[in-house]
């Protein structure tokens, strides 16, 4: 008895191994870490089954026939063109099934759709390339970029463990607590999706979508922009930290006091070597993907700034390309993405690197002066 009992563990451990193989190969859909996307789950493998049901049946009952019915053995094909029995079976049936279905998939829809009495509200809007996030209870906003090294992008160096899915700046969120998501967009369609949260909701520019969810446990959690978005779509990664609630409350802290020094750097004077330093850091997160680490652009799509005569020309045309776009094009307007002091170390960088060594700098109190009477609306956004 005692080897029997034995044989059953060994059993048991060889399929807990199977099972832990299985997920590490991804067969299914990620481990949910909320109650929406256990639903989800639930939901999923209940409806595969009822379809691995059906094909059981369908494909069984032919295959039968094929075999036990055929002219080689004998049999010969019966004649006949009406059966009320089954028609009303195969019509009753099926309905049957259907709404065997519709009424799980119904409840997990509407329970997706129930944002209804929050704990705290995050605004979050999609820019070509990145993520807005304005944390509406804890006065937090800020950006989130793709953080994977060009280097792994261009194939000279190797892929690292979460290629093209890590940031700069990921969303925070405290366990446990019911997080209402606002999602819109500032210039084309994104969808905002995380799969082990169960969220997923498109952004859409002008209109405002919500969604929600709840984490059940303390973890890091990717997703993607699922909506065609432009040519670099797939670098759209999007990252949800979720803490225990006196790590939120020393991380919203710490975020604020980020936002205290970068107030304070829009009031700074910068060397031209500050300036360059953090200019390149700017343009490498904003504005490589179009116009490429090397100012180059892309021939006939995205102009090169390397000897542009925007770059090369007069300094309050720059900026204003920088901060307003270009109407017509895909330029986004930075005006209300970066801080002054941002703005001023990328026109500087761009106006000293490569081939154009014009020697001109830029101070924040330059962008505060272009911002003129729009600098208060846009103040609230560069924080």
């Amino acid at each position: 008895m005692k080897q029997k009992w034995q044989r059953v563990g060994m059993i048991g451990a060889a399929l807990a191994f199977s099972q832990s193989a299985l997920a590490e190969y991804a067969y299914n859909l990620p481990t949910p870490a909320s109650k929406v996307a256990q639903d989800v789950f639930d939901l999923h493998n209940l409806i595969m089954l009822v379809c691995l049901g059906i094909f059981v049946v369908v494909f069984g009952a032919m295959f039968y026939s094929l075999l036990k019915h055929r002219k080689s053995v004998g049999h010969k094909a019966a004649h006949f063109h009406e059966n009320t029995t089954v028609e009303v079976i195969w019509t009753v049936i099926p309905f049957a099934i259907l709404m065997g279905m519709a009424y799980p998939a119904a409840k997990v829809v509407i329970d997706m759709k129930d944002t209804s009495n929050p704990d705290m509200t995050i605004k979050i809007t999609g820019y070509q390339w990145k993520w807005g996030y304005d944390y509406l209870n804890d006065g937090v906003s800020f950006y989130s970029t793709l953080s994977t090294p060009r280097e792994q992008i261009e194939g000279k160096a190797e892929k690292g463990e979460h290629y093209l899915l890590e940031v700069d700046e990921p969303m925070v969120v405290p366990v446990g607590k019911r997080v209402r998501l606002l999602i819109t967009a500032n210039d084309v369609l994104h969808a905002w999706w995380v799969p082990a949260l169960g969220a997923k909701q498109d952004a859409i520019p002008g209109f405002i979508r919500d969604s929600w969810f709840t984490a059940d446990r303390i973890g890091t959690y990717r997703g993607q922009c699922v909506e065609l978005c432009g040519k670099d779509h797939g670098f759209m990664p999007i990252v949800v930290e979720v803490v225990s609630e006196e790590d939120y409350a020393a991380w919203v802290a710490k975020k604020k006091g980020t936002a205290a020094v970068a107030a304070a750097d829009n009031t700074r004077t910068f060397e031209m070597s500050e300036l360059v330093t953090r200019g390149e850091q700017v343009y490498q997160a904003n504005c490589a993907a179009c116009h490429q680490a090397n100012g180059m652009g892309m021939a006939g799509v995205f102009p090169a700034i390397s000897g542009s005569p925007v770059a090369t020309g007069p300094i309050a045309a720059h900026i204003d390309v920088v901060m307003n776009g270009k109407p017509g094009t895909t330029m986004a307007a930075f005006a209300g993405q970066l801080s002054d002091a941002d703005i001023a170390a990328v026109v500087t960088y761009q106006r000293n690197a490569w081939d154009n060594k014009t020697g001109d700098q830029v101070q924040p109190a330059d962008i505060a002066a272009a911002r003129g009477g729009a600098s208060e609306a846009a103040a609230p956004a560069a924080q």
